[in-house]
């Protein structure tokens, strides 16, 4: 099994570093994705924790120490790319890192401010023309399926993923199941963390689900989600 665990951690994860470390290491995954990054004492402390659990490979944004950022942690070797801001009006939005068999887009793409992330990310998929897991922090979702009203921008580019013949992996597995990966002080659920693969990785899909403990236990106030392939 290849699992990745992709995760908007709030804020650098602040005083719940160590209990974020100690739960990414027990779920065991290959790859990490983690959303909200910060490189700064907190972040030194995450990728020197996951370098000594074999996440020898990592690429992260050349990101001020105040900024959301993304990393990607993992167990397999691959071409890492950063995207400069000549390309992204936040750089620090995307990584993508190249494994043997497809590409893993890790995102953390803006809360409500005009960005031109989906059209970067996009033109790379075309362009790199392979098969390709793009998971993380979409602050983003389907109107009426995954919120209840429709405050969302920018999810008209969710059906354009779609026309580009990716798939929705937690839809794969669970149709039309409302849950949501995170909740306002209001109560109202969310679902702003997605995981879309190339239609022809279907076969391999096992499970795609979020981790509604975790956030929860107050962990982050994003739930983690994972992405199971056989």
């Amino acid at each position: 099994m290849f699992k990745i665990l992709s995760w908007n951690i709030q804020q650098g994860g602040g005083s719940r570093v160590h209990a974020i470390i100690k739960y990414i290491v027990a779920k065991k995954p290959q790859l990490v994705v983690l959303n909200e990054f910060k490189n700064n004492a907190n972040g030194l402390t995450i990728r020197t924790k996951l370098l000594q659990q074999g996440y020898l490979h990592q690429v992260v944004s050349a990101a001020t120490p105040d900024l959301n950022s993304v990393l990607i942690a993992s167990k397999l070797p691959g071409n890492s790319q950063l995207f400069s801001i000549e390309e992204l009006v936040f750089p620090q939005s995307m990584l993508r890192l190249s494994l043997e068999v497809f590409d893993v887009y890790g995102v953390y793409f803006p809360h409500k401010k005009k960005h031109n992330c989906f059209e970067v990310l996009i033109e790379a998929l075309q362009q790199q023309n392979r098969q390709a897991i793009i998971t993380g922090d979409y602050n983003s979702g389907k109107n009426f399926i995954d919120q209840k009203g429709n405050s969302f921008w920018y999810d008209n580019y969710l059906f354009k993923l779609e026309e580009l013949d990716y798939i929705d992996a937690f839809r794969l597995i669970h149709n039309d199941k409302k849950e949501y990966s995170w909740f306002s002080h209001q109560g109202n659920g969310y679902r702003y963390d997605h995981t879309y693969i190339s239609a022809a990785l279907q076969p391999l899909v096992k499970d795609c689900f979020y981790d509604q403990q975790a956030r929860e236990d107050k962990l982050s106030d994003h739930a983690p989600m994972f992405l199971v392939l056989s």
